[in-house]
């Protein structure tokens, strides 16, 4: 009679933990890919009104160092140009990371959106050490300059994001695979970046000497774009 209270039990529960519940947890940051999209989709059409006066100016700063020092003269004008450039900050790190187009190893090894928002914070700590940079290396005479040249980037910013998701849009359109929009991306870019080298330059000589004027490209555009790009290859 007693051995009848110390029967063995049965287990009827599944020994092996559910893949579910942790699958899910890995991908808890799914969300933000469809939230990314519809919140700039929704600005883009509350703002498109403004945006669309603002074309030409960017247009006209493309072309002229004149056009730059004209739109930054526009309150309402370079007001609207930096919020344009925040609007566009939004999708820049789904595009980067849907074609690859910064793909290092830490990231390429991620699973979920955990790879997004690595990218994303690598875009963070790009922009902060240029905002870093440019305080240290901030002159005491030719500040004027010196800021709109730091401001021209914003607008070079602005027509290059433009540019890439206008050049997304119709290569998704005519079905172009992955890796050949990656590569125009890439021209794309580097065309642009060049462009940016070029305008700060001309107007940084306008109050510096050319061996000034080189060490600044070096300290607020070559050394942060190196560390990005080393960081591609290293990590």
């Amino acid at each position: 009679m007693p051995e009848e209270f110390f029967k063995s039990g049965q287990l009827l529960l599944d020994q092996m933990p559910s893949a579910e519940p942790v699958a899910q947890a890995a991908d808890f940051s799914a969300w933000l890919v469809p939230l990314s999209m519809g919140l700039f989709i929704l600005l883009v059409l509350v703002f498109f009104p403004r945006f669309r006066e603002l074309l030409p100016l960017l247009l006209d700063s493309l072309f002229r160092t004149r056009g730059s020092a004209e739109l930054e003269r526009s309150v309402r004008a370079s007001h609207d140009r930096n919020m344009l450039a925040i609007l566009l900050l939004i999708i820049a790190p789904l595009v980067l990371y849907q074609y690859r187009v910064y793909d290092p190893a830490f990231i390429r090894n991620m699973e979920g959106s955990w790879g997004l928002l690595a990218v994303a914070g690598v875009v963070l700590g790009y922009l902060l050490l240029r905002i870093i940079l440019y305080h240290v290396l901030k002159p005491r005479r030719g500040i004027e300059n010196y800021r709109l040249a730091r401001h021209t980037v914003y607008t070079y910013y602005c027509c290059m994001a433009i540019l890439i998701l206008a050049t997304v849009v119709i290569l998704v359109l005519f079905r172009i695979p992955a890796h050949v929009v990656r590569m125009v991306l890439w021209i794309e870019m580097g065309a642009s970046y060049l462009l940016i080298l070029a305008r700060r330059t001309q107007i940084l000589a306008l109050s510096c000497n050319p061996l000034r004027t080189f060490l600044y490209l070096c300290g607020l555009e070559l050394l942060p774009t190196a560390a990005l790009v080393i960081s591609a290859f290293v990590l």
